[in-house]
This record gives C-alpha cells, sequence and structure tokens, in this order.
C-alpha cells in the first residue's frame, strides 16, 4: 500500500456504533481465551495435577473452538453472522457459569469444551461482518479497532486469572465473573441488534451445503497459504505462550499475580499496534509488517530464556505483542478476502486453524514444560516465527508480481 493514497472517508456512524457493540463482545471472549493461562498452577494445586495436565482446560476450549467454526462459519453465512453472535454470547454465559460449578476435573475440562462451543461464534462472525461492510482498503485498520476489545479482553483475562488464582474464589470466581459479563454483552446485543446496519451480503451462492461451502475455501490456493500461515503462527506463538506465567513463577519465584501482570502487557502491545494500525499499513506495506512480525516475535522468545531479571518479561511481552500483531492482523485481513462469496466459512476456517493450532501448542508446550524443562518451551519459537513471517512475506511478494 503507497504511502501516498489519500485518506479514506470515514466509515458511516452506524457502522461505526457496530463496530464498538462487537468490540465489546469481543472484550469478554478475549478474556475467556486468556484467563486460564494464570490459573494453571491453582488448578494444579486444587485438583492435584501437574501444570502440563492441567493445561487440558485450555486445550478442550481451544479444539472445541475451533471445531465449532466448522459449523459457525456457514450459519453465519445462511442466518446472518450478528445474530449468529447474539447467540453464540448466550451460550458462553451459560458456558462460564457451568465450568463455576464444575464439581471435579473432569467435569471441568468437560464444560470447557461447551464454553469453546458457544464462543466460536463471537470473534470470527464479528470479523466477517467487517468483511461485508468495511471497504477492503480501510479493513484493516478497521479490524485494528476490534482487535483493540479483543486485546483489552486478553490483557484483562491475564490479570483476572492471576489476581483470582492468588485469592480465596479461585478459579471459581474468575469462571462467575466472565459468565456475569457475557450475559451483560448478550442482553445489549439483543437490544440493539435490529438497529444495527445490515452489511449488503457478498455475492455467490449463500445456501450451498455446508460442506460444498468449506471445500470452495479450501480450493482457493491462496486461501491455502494463508491458512498454513496461521497455523504455524498459533503452535509457535499461542502454545507456548499459554506456560509463560507458570515458567516466571518457576524460575524466578513471582506470584502467579505479577507474572500474569508481566505477561499482560503482551496484549498492551498489541494495543499500541491497533491504535496506530492505519499509519504503520501506509508506511511498511503487508510484507515488511509480517517479516518484521515474525523477527520481534522470534527475538521477544530468545530475549525471554535469555533475561536473567524477572521484571523484564513485562517489556519483552510489549515488544512480542506488538511484532505479533504486525503479523496477524495482516493474515486475518487476507483471511476476510479468501473467498468473499463464503467470508462467513472464510473467516472460520482461519479461526480453526488458528484454535488448533493453539491446542497442538499447548499440548507440545505442556509435554516439554513437564519433562524437559523451558529450553524448547522458548527456542522453538525462537526460530519458528521468524522463518513464518519471512515465509508469508515471499508469499506476498509472489502473489503481487504474479500475473
Amino acid at each position: 500500500m503507497s504511502a501516498a493514497q489519500p485518506p479514506a472517508p470515514p466509515l458511516p456512524t452506524g457502522t461505526q456504533a457496530a463496530i464498538l457493540l462487537l468490540s465489546t463482545a469481543a472484550f469478554f471472549s478475549g478474556a475467556a481465551l486468556r484467563v486460564c493461562d494464570s490459573l494453571l498452577p491453582r488448578l494444579a494445586a486444587d485438583f492435584g495435577r501437574t501444570p502440563g495436565t492441567a493445561g487440558r482446560v485450555i486445550i478442550s476450549f481451544s479444539v472445541a473452538y475451533g471445531l465449532m467454526q466448522l459449523l459457525f462459519g456457514p450459519l453465519g453465512d445462511r442466518y446472518g453472522k450478528i445474530r449468529m453472535v447474539c447467540l453464540a454470547m448466550f451460550g458462553c454465559a451459560v458456558g462460564a457459569l457451568a465450568c463455576a460449578l464444575a464439581p471435579g476435573f473432569d467435569a471441568l475440562v468437560g464444560l470447557r469444551v461447551l464454553w469453546g462451543m458457544a464462543a466460536a461464534g463471537v470473534i470470527p462472525l464479528a470479523l466477517a461482518w467487517i468483511g461485508d461492510a468495511v471497504p477492503y482498503e480501510q479493513r484493516q485498520a478497521t479490524l485494528a479497532r476490534l482487535l483493540t476489545g479483543t486485546l483489552a479482553g486478553m490483557m484483562g483475562g491475564q490479570l483476572m486469572g492471576g489476581l483470582f488464582a492468588d485469592a480465596a474464589p479461585g478459579w471459581r470466581g474468575a469462571f462467575f465473573t466472565l459468565a456475569a459479563g457475557y450475559l451483560v454483552v448478550a442482553v445489549l446485543l439483543v437490544v440493539r441488534v435490529r438497529r444495527l446496519p445490515a452489511a449488503a451480503p457478498a455475492k455467490g451462492q449463500p445456501h450451498k451445503s455446508f460442506i460444498a461451502q468449506l471445500t470452495s475455501v479450501l480450493r482457493v490456493p491462496w486461501a491455502r497459504v494463508v491458512l498454513a500461515a496461521v497455523l504455524a503462527e498459533s503452535i509457535f506463538l499461542l502454545g507456548p505462550m499459554a506456560y509463560l506465567p507458570s515458567y516466571l513463577h518457576t524460575r524466578y519465584g513471582l506470584t502467579l499475580a505479577s507474572a500474569s501482570a508481566l505477561i499482560a502487557l503482551y496484549a498492551v502491545g498489541g494495543l499500541v499496534y491497533s491504535m496506530s494500525a492505519r499509519h504503520i499499513v501506509r508506511r511498511l506495506g503487508e510484507r515488511r509488517m509480517v517479516a518484521s512480525g515474525g523477527l520481534i516475535m522470534g527475538a521477544g522468545y530468545l530475549a525471554w530464556w535469555l533475561s536473567p531479571i524477572g521484571w523484564l518479561a513485562g517489556p519483552i511481552a510489549l515488544a512480542v505483542g506488538f511484532g505479533t500483531y504486525l503479523f496477524h492482523n495482516t493474515l486475518q485481513t487476507h483471511a476476510t478476502q479468501m473467498v468473499p462469496a463464503a467470508r462467513g466459512t472464510s473467516v472460520s476456517l482461519f479461526a480453526f486453524c488458528l484454535f488448533v493450532g493453539q491446542a497442538v501448542g499447548v499440548s507440545l508446550a505442556g509435554y516439554a514444560f513437564d519433562h524437559i524443562g523451558a529450553v524448547p518451551l522458548l527456542l522453538c519459537p525462537a526460530v519458528a516465527l521468524p522463518l513464518a513471517g519471512w515465509a508469508f512475506a515471499r508469499a506476498l511478494k509472489r502473489r503481487a508480481t504474479a500475473p
């Protein structure tokens, strides 16, 4: 994207209001994504499990979240994306409440599956609705606004998990709090949904079967490149990140609340990106963004390994968050444009790869943390993430120069 391009006209007021409301939903969904990272040691202590085994509460949520994309995406294309977001938010309220009341560890793991199934319909369908409502040249900056809500929620969830892990209410208190937040936002969505602007549906065949919609995306070569890139990102970034609070707690003797607060600065780095996204996109362009993002993420994991002082984890997390969204926001912008006629399905497949990759990454990281130690947990991402950024930058260059 050239720096000489004139600034785009502002979005209609109704569209901006819709994005704000969806960002509020994304806040609580983002909190649910990261709240268990800081709770793993508390869950392990309460149930007599190792931290690696306690990670099943993250894995079960991620797998369910990813698999349900295969259903929510086509449903959003067929019945309306915001309507499905409303339904998903009520489901999240029920799922979080059920988890708070879980009588044992195995029950909690199973109920996290239900929570993950419901959560699958929030952020991806909000992204897809923006893809319908916002022109491509304004989309990356607009998606960054939704990202602000998601990242603020991730930061809040990380902090909430750490605070509740060290407090008497524990993980039950964290889940009760999220259940209340989901319910409030779900009610607000229902009240406002009739007044939200209806995005014009993309031209295509919205009444194809679910399988036909999925395969129509997978047949597109560029879609396969984007999906492979986000799969690599989620395995090597999000998987090891789930164990960073436990790593800081073990290596430096930090309290779980302190360790969680330091890693929560990751979301602040993402917020810095989201607030400056419009200028960054114009100045750097997509290829330099993804290459730089991969390098910053890899350098951050290397710095976490080499750092002799625990508090340095916070500034490192901030830098990694900024680098992540240089890379990730470019990926999700392309996800909204892979197959416009099946945009809900496209974005949901993207989220499917993201969360299945996270589940694989958490499984591998948990095994490494329990049986090998922190070295592979940190050094594998330090190598793999710069390679992923370089590879996607090369793919963007080939696509731009293709006849």
